[in-house]
């Protein structure tokens, strides 16, 4: 049995970005910063509402012909119709890919692929070395999905491998245009440049990094029972204070108001999910802390 696992990714599209301004289109539109694209393969990226609310959350990659944005297939359309609203007289053309591209995550190991002909896009997943890698390949690639040095996996094990590391994901651990970036670990995971300048919702996102507002995050919890189905509310005391997303088996990802979460267990009160008690871990990598809100703050 090989190390690394791949799994085909099928709720995932594309949206190609061509055409000579499309870097500069792109820079001024979503949160990332362009230029680190010279840097590493893809970004990890989103595109706000002018309140600074996640619309859509995506990797970017660059194409011979511009860009591609690997995004929730059941968003793409959307996405087109959306960045089509600011193109203006830019010189982009901007499509809906996701019937072209075939979308797979590979993690646990080392991965190389193999064939002929214009390779795939294969990128490291920027954010978090242990997500591993991300490949999409076309119908008119020649190079083949996996091989003799990894194993398949089905789509279930990739959401547990990424739950395991307390990585989100939008549509299932926090609503698109209910979510601020920094509730969605953008600034954890390499997804906000707070030194880039402009882009859609800047000055929201820039005052909550600034100000440290950011009361509500997606974290792990943990139970000694399997959780409950996805939806149900996280509690406190009797106090609702979030939401359960994605889970397996025992473990998964919640929106929670982590400073509710420090209250509530100061004064002996356990967090629940549904029926079933949960602690929060909260993962190495995050700088961030459960903290008792200031007194005098509102709820």
């Amino acid at each position: 049995m090989a190390d690394t696992k791949i799994a085909l990714l099928p709720d995932r599209g594309a949206v190609t970005i061509a055409g000579e301004d499309a870097r500069t289109f792109l820079q001024g539109l979503v949160t990332n910063d362009m230029a680190l694209i010279d840097k590493q393969p893809a970004l990890y990226a989103g595109l706000l509402t002018p309140q600074g609310k996640i619309l859509f959350d995506f990797f970017v990659v660059a194409t011979p012909e511009g860009f591609c944005l690997e995004v929730a297939r059941s968003k793409a359309g959307e996405l087109v119709e959306r960045l089509k609203m600011y193109k203006l007289r830019s010189k982009v053309e901007i499509l809906d890919a996701s019937a072209d591209y075939t979308v797979a995550a590979i993690w646990g190991g080392e991965y190389a692929p193999h064939g002929n002909g214009k390779p795939p896009l294969l990128f490291a997943d920027p954010r978090l070395p242990g997500m591993g890698y991300r490949e999409m390949t076309t119908l008119r690639s020649d190079w083949a999905l996996g091989g003799e040095t990894c194993d398949s996996a089905t789509q279930d094990e990739y959401h547990a491998h990424r739950i395991g590391l307390g990585v989100p994901e939008g549509g299932r651990d926090y609503a698109f245009g209910d979510a601020f970036p920094h509730e969605a670990l953008f600034d954890q995971l390499q997804g906000v440049s707070f030194k880039k300048g402009c882009f859609v919702g800047q000055e929201v996102v820039a005052r909550m990094q600034h100000r440290g507002l950011a009361r509500r995050r997606v974290v792990p919890v943990v139970a000694a029972s399997a959780l409950p189905d996805p939806g149900v509310p996280i509690t406190a005391g009797g106090v609702e204070i979030g939401k359960l997303g994605s889970t397996a088996g025992n473990r998964g990802l919640a929106d929670i108001r982590i400073d509710r979460v420090a209250e509530f267990k100061a004064k002996g009160e356990s967090v629940r999910a549904g029926d079933v008690e949960v602690n929060v871990e909260l993962p190495a990598w995050a700088t961030f802390s459960l903290e008792a809100k200031p007194a005098g703050s509102p709820a």
